[in-house]
């Protein structure tokens, strides 16, 4: 046991009354302990303050699955352990860092929350302030994590609108496209019917339909060079048969994988007179078929877009499950389609063996969005972004790879500190890799590292296969 007076010649308790010293002697155990033994954990729940009478400390902490020294004291007095005692409830007290003795060492040790509330008799202004100043930075920080996420959800909701209205107008104009091919096919055909066009032709005729019809979904993909020579072999039939227009028909059909041969066998059917109204009633039907695979092709597009912004969101989903990786991956390369440059390429090298992992999948999208985005940025318009997945040990692997300048070695260690950036003013708020480091190490007991020389920046996702208790936010 110290008595007061030892306590007095520690900067700490040196201006407190003799009651107070009184206290603290009476209440603070002293503890031994020898060279290289712990003092106290990074994790665990705090339940002491320490003081440091004799010896030397060090304390350390996990950055990326690796202990870094934060410091080192011999200094009499130095204090380390349940540090934010003072608060209270306010927040989970829980050991910083981990403190080591370096040589035989003896502490004070106070307990935690019965100094809590003696500090607060003691000092009432000064613990307003602290709890003030604390709440203050804390709410600062929550605004601007949520500054963030909005603007990375408006960046994101408007590349999602800029994707849909595509197809959406794509549709709109094929179906309005649509009731003008339906009004020619009715027109033609009453002209087929007005001419006296005897049933068997019709109904060779239909048979030559459902042929061209079939032609189009097994029509190859020609090069312009080969669309120009087939249009003109097909404007030359039309020319030798007195067909008008043939300039207007002959791309249609050329798309449909229509040849001269098909066409042979329809003015064997057809007697002359009826040859022409029967080519545009069957070049109707040819654009009538190609609008339907647009408009299908179009509301298919909507519809995985869609379904990209539900498996983004995960608004439909319980926040922990099971999830696959590569599902959220790809949701987040649909949503982020909009953001990239026409000279960026994205390369996919998803390892399908990966088992379902156990995690928050909206978190982890956000995740993927933060390390994208960033890639998109580092090659600056021109470049290969890859990204791959695989198993690492009791671990899946995602891996954000792009071919930009690289972040120097000077920066590595400060990329995931939240506020730092390396962007401009205004272009970014250096929160998006310390939100993905947090939800990553924090929440799924992971790591997030980056290994960088320029032209291959690695950022590099460990999750654990096997569920994590999460330590929240």
């Amino acid at each position: 046991m110290t008595t007061p007076a030892q306590l007095r010649e520690l900067f700490l308790f040196e201006n407190l009354t003799d009651d107070q010293l009184g206290w603290v002697a009476e209440n603070g155990d002293v503890v031994s302990y020898k060279a290289g033994e712990t003092v106290s954990v990074e994790g665990e729940p705090a339940e002491c303050f320490y003081v440091l009478l004799s010896g030397e400390l060090v304390m350390v902490r996990l950055v990326r699955g690796d202990e870094v020294e934060i410091t080192r004291s011999d200094s009499r007095g130095a204090y380390s352990g349940a540090t934010q005692f003072y608060l209270g409830d306010q927040v989970d007290q829980v050991y910083a860092a981990t403190i080591r003795a370096v040589t035989d060492a003896t502490f004070l040790a106070l307990p935690a929350a019965e100094f809590a509330a003696r500090f607060n008799q003691w000092f009432p202004m000064a613990v307003h302030l602290l709890q003030g100043m604390f709440v203050g930075l804390q709410n600062a920080n929550v605004l601007v994590a949520q500054r963030e996420r909005l603007l990375a959800l408006g960046k994101l909701t408007a590349g999602l609108t800029h994707e849909l209205n595509n197809p959406a107008a794509a549709a709109v104009r094929a179906t309005e496209t649509l009731r003008e091919r339906f009004s020619g096919m009715r027109h033609k055909l009453a002209m087929l019917a007005d001419g006296h066009f005897d049933g068997l032709q019709l109904h060779q005729l239909t048979k030559i339909q459902d042929k061209f019809v079939q032609r189009m979904a097994e029509a190859e993909d020609l090069t312009p060079m080969q669309v120009a020579d087939r249009e003109d072999e097909l404007g030359e039939w039309f020319d030798d048969r007195k067909v008008s227009g043939g300039w207007d028909l002959a791309p249609v059909f050329v798309a449909a994988g229509i040849t001269t041969s098909d066409l042979d066998e329809l003015s064997n059917v057809v007697d002359s007179g009826f040859l022409e109204p029967a080519l545009r009633w069957l070049a109707y039907t040819v654009e009538t078929e190609n609008l339907l695979i647009e408009v299908k092709e179009s509301t298919k597009r909507i519809s995985a877009l869609v379904g990209a912004a539900k498996q983004y969101s995960q608004l439909d989903r319980t926040p922990h499950q099971e999830v696959d990786l590569h599902e959220g991956l790809v949701a987040t390369l649909v949503m982020l389609a909009g953001k990239k440059p026409e000279g960026v390429r994205i390369v996919k090298e998803f390892d399908k063996s990966l088992p379902r992992v156990p995690a928050y999948a909206a978190e982890l999208n956000q995740v993927w969005t933060n390390l994208i985005e960033n890639a998109i940025d580092a090659v600056a318009g021109d470049g290969t972004i890859t990204v791959r997945t695989a198993r690492d040990g009791d671990s899946a692997l995602v891996e954000v790879i792009d071919t930009g300048p690289g972040v120097p070695e000077e920066l590595r260690r400060r990329v995931f500190e939240p506020f730092f950036t390396t962007k401009g003013v205004g272009q970014g708020t250096g929160l998006g890799l310390d939100v993905s480091y947090r939800v990553v190490v924090n929440r799924h007991g992971g790591d997030l590292r980056v290994v960088s020389e320029p032209g291959d920046t690695h950022f590099q996702v460990r999750l654990p296969l096997r569920a994590h208790d999460a330590a929240g936010g």
